[in-house]
């Protein structure tokens, strides 16, 4: 229904020369529900037409909720500009369409396409070639040996801010170290040691969504028991398995990648760990 929406609205407006379904719909490893957006790239002539008479929005639909990221000042970096233009869109209709306008002009047909990538239409039989989709875009990259050692490094070092945060009793503090700045490392090193077992041709996904695929029962049991509340001695819990798993990981992919492990930093980690948990 939505996608015939798309497509006759398209097909009706002679600006819109192409149209592509990008994302988790476009993905054919993706198990389709109907919480699933619709990301769809529109390249277009005259886009300023667009956003200065915006009424065509209701031939998509009853809009409900809208975000327009390119019109904020929030997270804008005032030092990059860019030709197109999005809106985020959820319609009373219960369906989501982030849509982007991009100027055909503007366009590089020298550059490859995102592998997410499905033509839905093509005016000027501009995109004939295009490959089927798939996530090999996305799939984890290989890291160097210098990405592994920084990455364990940040993981170590402010696994200490963790742990003076829980010993001061400041839990706000301690779980936002954790939560942005520790865990990102973690599942890093998660990524990596499960894609060593695939050749890198795996995605875990955003935040690991996927990672239940490709983990052990176990495993995924006990990544999931690094997850606390904010109750300060389950906290103390959390990131002692953290610690204990992280250095597991960082272990095997340094057997499996032939890269050096830093088992002082490991070590010196969990003794700080240690000192300052006070039971």
């Amino acid at each position: 229904m939505v996608d015939k929406l798309i497509m006759d609205f398209a097909l009706a407006d002679e600006r819109i020369r192409a149209v592509h379904l990008n994302g988790s719909r476009a993905n054919p490893l993706v198990n389709s529900d109907d919480l699933q957006d619709y990301d769809v790239l529109l390249l277009v002539e005259d886009l300023e037409s667009f956003l200065i008479d915006r009424s065509w929005i209701n031939k998509l639909g009853s809009l409900s909720l809208f975000q327009l990221p390119d019109d904020m000042e929030l997270g804008k970096d005032p030092l990059s500009s860019k030709p197109s233009f999005t809106f985020l869109m959820m319609f009373k209709e219960e369906y989501r369409i982030d849509l982007t306008l991009f100027p055909l002009d503007r366009f590089n047909k020298e550059e490859p396409l995102d592998s997410l990538t499905e033509v839905w239409l093509d005016k000027d039989g501009i995109f004939q070639d295009v490959p089927a989709a798939s996530d090999v875009d996305y799939h984890i990259k290989k890291p160097t040996s210098r990405e592994f050692q920084e990455v364990a490094n940040e993981f170590y070092w402010c696994s200490t801010n963790v742990v003076k945060g829980l010993r001061r009793g400041e839990i706000l503090y301690a779980k936002d170290m954790l939560e942005t700045v520790v865990r990102p490392m973690f599942w890093r090193m998660i990524e990596w040691q499960t894609a060593c077992a695939y050749d890198f041709n795996i995605d875990l996904g955003k935040s690991g969504k996927f990672a239940k695929r490709f983990l052990s029962d176990d495993e995924y049991k006990r990544i999931l028991e690094t997850y606390a509340d904010a109750d300060i001695k389950r906290n103390w819990e959390s990131l002692k398995l953290m610690m204990e798993l992280f250095r597991k990981y960082q272990e095997e992919v340094a057997q499996q990648l032939g890269f050096e492990f830093n088992k002082l930093e490991a070590v010196c980690a969990m003794e700080y760990f240690n000192t300052h948990n006070h039971k």
